[in-house]
């Protein structure tokens, strides 16, 4: 089949965590014979970003890493999607698309196509900046891929689409795997960016405070940092990484004992079940994983076996300890999480599923309306 793929960026995955799993899935697609081309908009704010704070070279990696993706930018105004969507079998619109692209598609698809046509979402907003999701025209869709159960419900409630099915994001099995490395330069390492306030207090708790009191050795990765921020980490002992590439995250993984999850507030509170692309990479990597509380409602893993999960500062301090001090329990932990991702949560099983997803649709099976049924192709 020939993939069309609508998407934010690949190009940069600078505060772009859904590049990740997108990289994933079209190399699966590509490994199993299918054709995919994706296209993205010049004006793409976190290639501006990236390009911005990093310099043209930051975009080096992706076209070393994953050379047989094929990414074309198109000026917005100039978009010719008869061109583009000619032959098409399969189309996807990620959410991170404007309006304006989102009902262009649709109409293109009223009027001249018969591809299968699918909206992506992988992100808060449906709960955080509704009347951003509500912008969206999604009438000429077939349905929508929702990385959790929680917001396929909401879609299905809102009555923003009639089909939707529940897509996880998963881990990229052909970048993301252990490395092994005897020689560890730190104890805690942290891959996140700090964002919009999202769980400042959070940080505070469960990761700061704990590994300052510890005295342990950390290194903090990511981007949008405030200044303060900064200071503090400074004044706390903290190594500051500033943006790492996602390729790059096995290896700095490879160095340190352990790794911390601290979703973001909405997460916790209005989604919860659905874990961030962070937990998915982390547990790939072979590396122990202890997360602030959040709720595994769709038990895609087994909390305890998989990752600990610290209800407070003192309980966090406990478990970074036991990790540290017990090479024994750090392998075991580390191994059943490595070994959850394999069998369940790879690119590969997300691929399979959107096949799957597009045979119902193309099939117009009864098990179409697998939405209403609440049913996840998660095994």
């Amino acid at each position: 089949m020939r993939f069309v793929f609508f998407v934010h960026s690949l190009i940069s995955d600078w505060n772009n965590g859904n590049a990740h799993f997108l990289r994933g899935v079209i190399t699966e697609l590509l490994s199993m014979g299918h054709s995919v081309i994706c296209y993205e908009s010049e004006e793409s704010w976190s290639l501006k970003m990236l390009k911005c704070f990093q310099g043209e070279k930051a975009i080096d990696g992706f076209h070393r890493l994953f050379p047989h993706i094929i990414t074309c930018q198109y000026p917005p105004d100039k978009i010719n999607l008869y061109k583009i969507l000619d032959e098409a079998d399969v189309v996807i619109v990620h959410e991170w698309n404007s309006p304006e692209l989102v009902a262009m598609v649709g109409a293109h698809r009223k009027m001249h196509g018969s591809y299968t046509l699918l909206f992506h979402d992988t992100h808060h907003r449906s709960i955080t900046d509704m009347k951003s999701i509500e912008a969206f025209d999604l009438g000429n869709y077939d349905g929508v891929l929702a990385f959790g159960k929680v917001l396929s419900d909401l879609y299905v409630e809102k009555g923003w689409a009639e089909n939707v099915w529940v897509w996880h994001e998963a881990a990229d099995v052909t970048i993301f795997k252990p490395i092994e490395n005897n020689l560890k330069e730190g104890d805690v390492v942290w891959i996140g960016n700090w964002g919009d306030e999202e769980r400042s207090e959070e940080l505070h708790e469960f990761l700061i405070e704990p590994v300052r009191s510890e005295k342990l050795n950390t290194k903090m990765y990511g981007v949008r940092y405030p200044d303060h921020v900064l200071k503090t980490l400074t004044i706390q002992g903290i190594e500051y990484g500033g943006w790492l590439p996602n390729y790059k995250v096995p290896e700095i993984f490879s160095q340190f004992k352990v790794t911390v999850h601290i979703p973001r507030r909405p997460y916790v509170h209005e989604l919860p079940g659905i874990p961030t692309i962070r937990v998915f990479e982390a547990l790939a990597c072979g590396i122990p994983l202890v997360c602030s509380p959040w709720f595994d409602t769709e038990q895609l893993f087994i909390p305890g076996k998989d990752f600990l999960i610290a209800r407070n500062s003192k309980e966090m301090k406990t478990y970074l300890q036991m990790i540290i001090n017990d090479n024994d329990f750090a392998r075991s932990m580390a191994s059943h999480g490595l070994t959850t991702i394999l069998e369940k949560h790879t690119c590969r099983h997300r691929a399979d599923e959107l096949l799957e997803i597009c045979r119902k649709i193309d099939s117009g099976s009864d098990t179409l309306q697998i939405d209403k049924k609440q049913e996840s192709y998660n095994v």
